[in-house]
């Protein structure tokens, strides 16, 4: 996946329709959230087994919301000046700190 490529690809989509003005990282969070809740919705009211084995059609909607989700981060990210690879590296390095995995766990 190439990220800057896709970051232009919002860009330009965005100026085609004259976003821009609307492009804030705070309306981009907000829409994220609700994209967000529309995803956990799928799962809403299912069992754990159900929510591991969706129907195609609950899939492909999984997939369409899970795009929205990473499309408003993905534009958040460019918006704010943070570049997504090294915040991705840096909190993994972070993470593996906070929670090591246990002695002989390799």
């Amino acid at each position: 996946m190439d990220i800057e490529n896709l970051q232009q690809r919002l860009r330009d989509f965005a100026a085609a329709r004259q976003w821009q003005p609307y492009q804030t990282p705070k309306n981009l969070a907000m829409a994220m959230v609700v994209e967000a809740a529309e995803l956990v919705e799928i799962f809403q009211w299912l069992t754990p087994e159900e929510s591991q084995n969706l129907d195609a059609a609950r899939r492909e909607h999984l997939g369409e919301e899970i795009a929205d989700v990473l499309l408003y981060l993905l534009q958040i990210a460019a918006h704010s000046g943070v570049d997504i690879e090294a915040a991705v590296e840096r909190k993994l390095a972070l993470n593996a700190r906070k929670y090591p995995a246990p002695a002989g766990s390799d």
